[in-house]
């Protein structure tokens, strides 16, 4: 009996189709690599964009007339399954879907299945209330060699055209013991990169004023964990304890994401974002001034709801003076159920579509430019494998999160070696093996 996880969205998304896969190895499933072969199929949703609806329905199309062939059972969750009018299309359009899940109670999945399967029924189960944090599942993780680790669930901000809150929930922490316990068996495996995960990381609640910059802290105690990368933080949050944390590790990573969203005062403030264009750059120089060699990358929406062309060109402003390593694009779309669904001033797709490619070209020609830096230096690469292109290269990750390709042997995969960079590529970068 074989299963096929199909996982939309975010870092936290494939994490939680880690455990899924690992309570599917549990009852006694194997993974394939495609849905015609499976016999359970796990849908694992995000409603962040606009078509990834379209994208759940057109996949779950495909699956109508193979199902019987496979005697296959067909499971949606994640966070599209907490929104009611995604579960009431399913109902009605898509009723061969046997199990619809929710995000709080993911650890419920393989009673819903054996339910199906005894009873013969549907299951549909998807709470509103916030879920429990459930410790020691099962997990089947992608990598070997760097790990995801949640750290939170939920989020309080309510920006104004996010739904998250609405289908992940109010913020809720892990236990310090529970997560410090989960890295040291991760180091114990050999993993030498984990990412920490949160919707909103650094507003991490251990308890007793226990914050993020503790639990920073106490990773970088722990022997044999030599990259931590977390995401995503919120700059409203950005303490200088959290501060002095990065600059004082040795294992967390100086390049940081902080999501920017608008270079526009006004727009941040129809966002609820909570903070202005002058606190985020001056939160930019306070990192800089602490973390000598920091690089940032951002998030960044272009055409939200009131958007003029002077917003607009501040978000340019923005991009040019803190100099991101990369920046993640997005052109705004409506989410069903959000407050900016409601706002006037939604701007035309013509505009938004000119406005984004503006972008693109000025944040491009930024990215090409930062990367030349690179070349001449010496950098810590985590050897992930042999390239998919070449088996005779092999390629890592800098700790700033740059590809970079070289010729090695291949036991040094899985293990961080010093790479002396000699050519910069659009994508990736080309090295040497520094020999002692």
């Amino acid at each position: 009996m074989k299963y096929f996880i199909n996982t939309m969205g975010c870092k936290l998304n494939e994490n939680d189709s880690e455990k899924i896969a690992g309570m599917l190895i549990e009852m006694g499933y194997e993974e394939t690599t495609s849905p015609l072969d499976a016999n359970i199929v796990v849908f694992n949703t995000c409603c962040i964009r606009e078509n990834a609806e379209e994208k759940l329905f057109g996949k779950l199309g495909e699956l109508k007339n193979i199902k019987a062939k496979n005697n296959m059972i067909i499971c949606v969750g994640g966070c599209m399954s907490q929104e009611e009018h995604v579960v009431e299309k399913i109902k009605q359009s898509y009723n061969y879907v046997d199990v619809i899940f929710g995000t709080h109670n993911l650890h419920k999945l393989p009673e819903m299945i054996q339910n199906r399967i005894e009873e013969n029924k549907k299951q549909i189960d998807v709470w509103d209330i916030d879920g429990i944090i459930v410790e020691d599942l099962p997990m089947k993780r992608t990598s070997e060699k760097n790990a995801l680790v949640t750290i939170m669930y939920g989020c309080n901000n309510f920006c104004s055209y996010c739904i998250v809150p609405y289908t992940r929930g109010r913020e809720r922490s892990r236990k310090p013991e529970d997560i410090l316990k989960e890295v040291r068996e991760l180091a114990s495996k050999g993993y030498k990169e984990i990412m920490l995960l949160g919707q909103n990381v650094n507003s991490y609640n251990g308890g007793e004023n226990y914050n993020f910059s503790n639990l920073l802290r106490d990773i970088d105690k722990i022997e044999g964990i030599d990259i931590v990368r977390f995401m995503s933080p919120h700059p409203k949050d950005f303490t200088d304890d959290v501060i002095d944390a990065i600059a004082e590790s040795k294992s967390v990573c100086k390049v940081i994401h902080l999501p920017l969203q608008s270079g526009s005062s006004n727009v941040l403030k129809l966002m609820n974002r909570k903070y202005t264009k002058e606190h985020y750059l001056n939160l930019v120089e306070k990192i800089r001034a602490k973390v000598p060699g920091v690089s940032f990358t951002t998030d960044i929406i272009v055409g939200f709801p009131g958007e003029t062309e002077e917003d607009f060109e501040d978000t340019l402003d923005v991009v040019r003076k803190v100099d991101f390593e990369q920046v993640f694009m997005f052109i705004y779309s409506v989410r069903k159920g959000t407050v900016a669904e409601r706002m006037d001033g939604h701007i035309p797709e013509e505009t938004k579509s000119t406005r984004f490619n503006r972008l693109k070209e000025l944040a491009d020609s930024m990215t090409a430019e930062s990367i030349k830096k690179y070349v001449g230096t010496v950098q810590k690469v985590l050897v992930e494998g042999e390239s998919k292109t070449n088996p005779d290269v092999l390629t890592g990750r800098t700790r700033s999160n740059k590809i970079v390709n070289f010729v090695g042997d291949k036991n040094l995969i899985g293990k961080e070696v010093d790479i002396e960079i000699t050519s910069e590529h659009v994508w990736y970068l080309k090295g040497n093996v520094v020999i002692d």
